[in-house]
């Protein structure tokens, strides 16, 4: 069973974009007039890993598939098979699997054959047989087994069809300069005529008829089709274009003529990860035949996770809620302004409260922990659906942050025993990455500091630091942000990142590998290292868990007249990450102390120690106000109303305090407070807007350290 989808209606709604594009509802299968008439765009639904494009293509699966035909493949997916012989390719390799999945039985209608498909695999099939080798001809004509049961329901026809091609070529006198691959072709097309194919579908041969050099004969069609797979290059890539409106031609017949009246709505096509090349080369022939003016009656459902590659060059783009009643698309005169590109939103904060309430239906968590989840994913589906169902597994919900839910594990599956969730994650988000490089790289604040990282915690990996830039160029081609405020920029991935950097070793108090990689970072960002930055060094202080540097700093530059500078100075230092203990589950530290409840330690002693009074009034407060800032600021802690407060009073006592600033400060104790309760980052300057998003968590373009 597929997981529950939330925030998708405007696909999924009775005139979603789903119904409009196959004619019929999703639910209930009631007909619904086609949008666009008989000139359907391909929608294609972009987004990151885990924002839910698979997921919605195997909902759709699930609704169409006993209704109408439909297949589902995913084009990073396609692997040759052991032993896959010359006329294998990826397309070869996915049209029959699409084939197959389009004759499963639907209701109300004969299942859809592929005679025209069959005949062109079969003749590029044939590119590898000799006249001495008949096990290779068995081998790959029974490869195509499924496919060509749509026409011979024989078991052994592939056996004697392969008889008769071989001896059709033994007897045969065939000129020597002719291509070995169009005789066997030609031999093999007209023993499967002979012997598999009723008068009406042995017409389908002549659909090749319109094949280049074909001269409106089908059988010389099929040949060069043939001639045109063995030669490779360009003329390969014709030969698969050819096969795959082949299957296209297939599908528009069996909504024509007298099956046209037993059929309701259209045939879906659903291709996953269509970014890939195999993907485009699906894809294209189609958009190019429709461009010309050729019709067909076929939805195509596509998603990739890539927005701005050349394939969708000139598509209409959309945002998903704006094509729930409509698509508002209109064909250009460019070849791929035949697609429709949705990009798939994040869910929103009601989205994760639904999802949190069907795993924890009797409201035993937090009750801001929706919200929390919510501003630790950015709304991505994937994360949303793993923390929700953690909470709700979890034998203690009522203290859960979004960081504890981290290290829950949970059930998948019933074959699979349960994961941790942050490793889940990770694992999904960044298939195939190396997360032990990843981990080092998220620490950093731009590629000046990921290149430093690289060259000090990594020289295994890399000597000058071209690691941090290949991974830089990953990241972008998954179309994850790469930013200059913090390496990786995307907030979930991030603190996925830190907290495997923080427990992979498995040894506290020490955290060897975590406290090594942010004294490198601190030591750089000292007065004489290799990037010198006050700021950006005393937030490195607060990650390994130094205060009082950070308090005095703020102490000594209060005064100054840049007040706004010093708010972002303090926002900036207090957004490190919390050097927080495994598993744990009680109070935050921070909470005390930003209220003015903890005890005085030796450090925070000597620190107010030789200091008049005033100051050491300052020096107090200011602690207390990094610590509200430092706990309300981190994504995987959840705000608390109280240290809210506390931290709008302090920045108003401040307020009276500063010679030139009051403005300023008094802004940040009204706005601030606002902010964290809409759960968005504090404001600079306090009250400003919040940035626009292009995606879960905003653009991410490289640049240097700040």
């Amino acid at each position: 069973m597929e997981r529950e989808l939330y925030g998708r209606e405007a696909i999924f709604g009775d005139d979603g974009l789903a119904a409009r594009l196959t004619g019929l509802t999703p639910h209930g299968s009631r007909r619904v007039v086609c949008e666009h008439g008989d000139d359907p765009p391909v929608a294609v639904l972009t987004g990151g890993r885990g924002m839910g494009k698979t997921a919605v293509l195997k909902q759709l699966r699930s609704l169409y598939r006993e209704i109408t035909p439909l297949a589902l493949v995913d084009c990073e997916a396609v692997l040759p098979p052991a032993d896959p012989g010359p006329g294998w390719t990826p397309v070869t390799g996915v049209l029959p699997e699409l084939a197959t999945q389009l004759t499963a039985r639907v209701h109300a209608a004969r299942p859809v054959q592929f005679p025209r498909l069959s005949l062109g695999l079969v003749a590029v099939a044939s590119v590898s047989w000799r006249r001495e080798d008949e096990s290779r001809a068995q081998r790959d004509l029974q490869s195509l087994g499924p496919v060509l049961a749509t026409l011979d329901t024989r078991g052994d026809a592939a056996t004697g069809w392969v008889t008769k091609v071989l001896t059709k070529l033994a007897a045969g006198a065939f000129d020597s300069m002719a291509p070995m691959a169009g005789m066997v072709a030609e031999a093999t097309v007209e023993t499967v005529l002979e012997e598999t194919f009723n008068r009406f579908q042995r017409r389908s041969a002549d659909w090749y008829g319109t094949y280049p050099h074909a001269g409106g004969n089908g059988r010389i069609g099929l040949r060069q089709l043939a001639v045109d797979f063995e030669r490779g290059g360009d003329l390969r890539r014709r030969a698969e274009d050819h096969l795959v409106l082949a299957l296209v031609a297939d599908l528009v017949r069996a909504y024509r003529g007298m099956a046209r009246g037993a059929r309701r709505g259209r045939p879906v096509l659903l291709l996953d990860n269509a970014h890939s090349p195999l993907g485009r080369q699906l894809v294209e022939p189609l958009l190019r035949q429709r461009a010309s003016g050729v019709r067909d009656r076929i939805a195509v459902f596509a998603s990739s996770r890539i927005r701005d590659h050349a394939g969708l060059s000139h598509a209409v783009r959309r945002r998903l809620p704006e094509v729930a009643h409509a698509s508002h698309w209109t064909r250009g005169t460019e070849v791929t302004s035949g697609i429709l590109a949705v990009d798939l939103t994040p869910l929103a904060a009601a989205h994760v409260r639904s999802a949190l309430d069907r795993h924890d239906p009797r409201g035993r968590t937090p009750a801001g922990l929706a919200r929390g989840i919510h501003r630790l994913t950015g709304g991505r589906p994937l994360g949303v659906a793993l923390l929700a169902q953690a909470a709700g597994e979890s034998p203690e919900p009522g203290r859960l942050v979004p960081g504890a839910l981290l290290e829950r594990t949970v059930e998948l599956r019933e074959d699979r025993p349960p994961v941790r969730v942050a490793d889940e994650l990770l694992e999904r988000l960044l298939p195939g990455q190396r997360p032990d490089v990843l981990s080092v790289l998220a620490a950093a604040h731009g590629e000046d500091s990921a290149r430093l990282l690289a060259t000090t915690r990594l020289r295994g990996e890399s000597l000058d630091g071209d690691v941090a830039l290949r991974v830089r160029d990953e990241l972008r081609s998954e179309d994850w942000p790469v930013g200059p405020e913090h390496f990786v920029a995307d907030p979930l991935l991030r603190s996925l990142l830190l907290h495997r950097l923080r427990f992979q070793d498995d040894d506290p108090p020490y955290y060897a590998a975590w406290r090594a990689v942010h004294e490198t970072l601190r030591s750089a960002y000292a007065a004489g290292g290799s990037c010198p930055s006050e700021p950006h060094r005393l937030h490195q202080e607060l990650v390994l868990g130094g205060t009082e540097d950070c308090v005095t700093h703020l102490r000594v530059q209060f005064a100054r007249p840049d007040v706004l500078r010093w708010l972002d100075a303090l926002r900036f230092i207090a957004s490190a990450p919390f050097p927080r203990p495994p598993g744990s589950a009680g109070p935050d530290p921070r909470r005390a102390v930003a209220l003015g409840r903890s005890v005085t330690s030796d450090d925070e002693r000597a620190a107010l120690a030789g200091l008049d009074e005033r100051a050491a009034e300052l020096q107090l407060q200011l602690r207390r106000l990094l610590h509200a800032v430092w706990l309300l600021s981190d994504p995987l802690a959840l705000p608390d109303e109280e240290v809210i407060d506390k931290m709008a009073h302090e920045l108003r006592q401040l307020s009276g305090r500063h010679p030139t600033g009051h403005a300023v400060l008094w802004d940040a104790a009204t706005h601030w407070p606002h902010d964290l309760r809409d759960w968005r980052a504090l404001s600079m300057p306090p009250g400003a807007p919040a940035p626009a998003r292009t995606g879960p968590h905003g653009p991410g373009d490289g640049g240097p350290d700040a």
